[in-house]
């Protein structure tokens, strides 16, 4: 029997009311019955009255708030998709991780997502391919660890990032950052039982001095076992060197990232990338001579492209033939400097390109692998990420259906335990600013410690 003396979710559902509007032209009234089982929603907008009931067995408060939140939604969604006369391919589905939904869901997750969440048959069929893509990859059991190193500093930064890397130039502390976080990975290594994939991402890894990049890499070597993925984000073209990637190979390092993001260079001087198109081609040609697995990350939606240049940019990639390519919605963050110039992304134009990334991709032996969505993007789209068989990234996969504990390093870091019996994930999150993280190193260490006693 489920407790409702319990506090007011109301307000929790008014949120998914403002989201839509000013609160003025819309109203719900949210009742339980049955113990909670039974969920009855009363909308009123603009003085027209809609009435949704929902029946779900809960187990406890938990599942009984989620599922509160849940039909009030769809609720919602299905009221304003029929005074606009608009449906979203993804229908009212909501989250970072739609295949983590079906992974939940079971075998009736075609049902589920059509029937309750609106899908459309097109993005279901992008999921099922992906499941079928993880099936011999995926860490049922979560007896595998992971380990993430975070690099927040960048050559410049690029109009639309809200990551918290800092332009090299501008920061007086990168000493002490990579002094600060090869002590927290000295003081980590009791926390890994079984690792299978390192990610040291950012910003830009191979943008710092070559003397840091080698002693970050010599506090990760002890990590290290015969077949660990290893993966470091080279990134832009103007930080990639011959030193840099000898210094890679010499290291372990296996998989390396070399980001275009598009092959316009009106394009790349727009958002900021001082580099051109051409300068990538001969930097993944470089970076190929050395044997490495490379993916290759490109964004839909970019401002002032058309589906022209978009397409030159997939049939770019498809011609130099990497490992991997990720293709990612253009998102209006915040803290981007991007969102303070565009309130509102392109409508239409989005959406051919990712259809025709995913037309080309699987028509040149590559497979959909993993998945993820975004608030504020493009045409309310997705991030995929595409792979040639046998060269999946295994890292993307642990983190984006979170089935492996992750030991995070770093700024801004979020380190994941993950108890599959339970199906619980309890986080711990790294200070975002450099200099408050250099400042609590040893208080980040003691936490983390606990949380993978």
């Amino acid at each position: 029997m489920i407790d409702t003396n319990r506090l007011d979710y109301k307000k929790d559902l008014e949120e998914v009311i403002f989201m839509f509007s000013s609160g003025e032209d819309i109203s719900i009234t949210h009742i339980e019955e049955n113990d909670g089982k039974v969920f009855n929603d009363k909308f009123v907008f603009l003085g027209k009255e809609y009435n949704f009931t929902n029946e779900k067995n809960v187990k406890d408060l938990l599942e009984l708030k989620r599922y509160e939140k849940r039909f009030s939604k769809l609720g919602l969604y299905k009221i304003l998709s029929n005074y606009y006369g608009v449906n979203y391919e993804w229908g009212a589905l909501t989250g970072i991780r739609p295949t983590k939904m079906a992974y939940m869901a079971g075998d009736d997750f075609e049902k589920e997502l059509k029937d309750v969440f609106y899908v459309s048959d097109k993005k279901i069929n992008v999921i099922k391919d992906i499941l079928n893509t993880q099936k011999p990859i995926l860490d049922k059991d979560g007896k595998y660890d992971d380990l993430f190193v975070s690099i927040p500093f960048c050559p410049t930064k690029c109009t639309y990032c809200s990551f918290i890397s800092e332009a090299l130039s501008k920061c007086k502390y990168v000493k002490e950052y990579v002094d600060a976080l090869c002590y927290e990975l000295d003081n980590s290594f009791s926390s890994i039982k079984n690792l299978r994939s390192v990610y040291v991402g950012g910003g830009t890894p191979v943008s710092l001095k070559s003397e840091y990049l080698i002693k970050i890499l010599n506090a990760i070597k002890p990590y290290l076992k015969e077949g660990t993925e290893f993966t470091v984000e080279a990134g832009r073209p103007d930080v990639i060197t011959e030193e840099k990637l000898q210094i890679l190979k010499d290291y372990g390092v296996n998989r390396i990232c070399v980001n275009p993001q598009t092959f316009s260079n009106k394009t790349l001087e727009i958002i900021g990338r001082k580099h051109t198109a051409e300068s990538v081609i001969e930097k993944y040609n470089l970076a190929k001579s050395y044997g490495f697995t490379i993916n290759m990350d490109v964004i839909a939606g970019l401002p002032e492209e058309t589906f022209e240049d978009f397409k030159n940019t997939i049939d770019t990639i498809i011609k130099l033939n990497p490992d991997n390519f990720t293709v990612h919605t253009l998102c209006l963050k915040k803290g981007s400097e991007l969102k303070n110039k565009i309130k509102r992304l392109a409508v239409g134009e989005v959406s051919k390109m990712t259809d025709y990334a995913y037309n080309i991709a699987k028509e040149n032996g590559y497979n959909p692998y993993y998945i993820y969505r975004q608030k504020y993007a493009a045409d309310n789209l997705e991030n995929i990420g595409y792979s040639k068989p046998n060269k999946e990234c295994v890292y993307n996969i642990d983190v984006m259906e979170e089935t492996s504990s992750n030991v995070a390093c770093g700024a801004n870091a979020v380190s994941k335990r993950v108890y599959p019996e339970k199906n619980l994930i309890e986080r711990y999150g790294n200070p975002k600013d450099v200099l408050t993280y250099i400042n609590k190193v040893n208080e980040i260490i003691k936490a983390k410690k606990e949380l993978f006693l």
